[in-house]
């Protein structure tokens, strides 16, 4: 599963946003400078998050951008669903995206597609904004802690 560019800057923002909940609004310029988003790229994030009722906007010489809704009740799953569009790793397996294959009644590694689309899924929707934004950032070490890996196409 890879995110798009668009999912990662709106994922930023959010995070950016949670952070700063309780404290006013965010310039759109503030944002995208603390986040490395292009702002015109960002505009077009925010009137999506907008639609979504996860941020929202005050106008004027103090406005900008804030939260909209508890960051507890936003979970990643929904967040990457809404700019992806999906979580499967391929569309046989998809629901949304669902393309049939000519090999589906042999596939043996459909079923293995399917339980790693349901499992990021399911650890996808129970992370919230507000849980993930406990986590610690990864360290460079950790990415090649799995025992046996050697890092190749991970």
């Amino acid at each position: 599963m890879q995110l798009s560019k668009k999912t990662d800057y709106a994922l930023r923002v959010l995070f950016t946003l949670a952070e700063h909940q309780g404290r006013g609004p965010i310039p759109i310029r503030e944002l995208a400078r603390r986040n490395d988003v292009p702002k015109r790229f960002l505009e077009h994030i925010l009137l999506d998050c907008k639609s979504q009722n996860w941020v929202d906007s005050s106008a004027g010489k103090e406005g900008g951008y804030f939260l909209a809704k508890d960051p507890s009740k936003i979970s990643m799953g929904e967040v990457v669903r809404f700019f992806d569009g999906f979580l499967a790793p391929i569309p046989c397996v998809s629901i949304k995206n669902y393309i049939p294959c000519t090999q589906e009644a042999v596939c043996r590694f459909r079923r293995l597609l399917l339980e790693i689309r349901n499992y990021v899924a399911k650890v996808m929707d129970q992370a919230s904004l507000a849980k993930v934004m406990l986590n610690t950032p990864v360290l460079p070490g950790e990415l090649l802690a799995l025992q046996g890996v050697n890092g190749d196409g991970i």
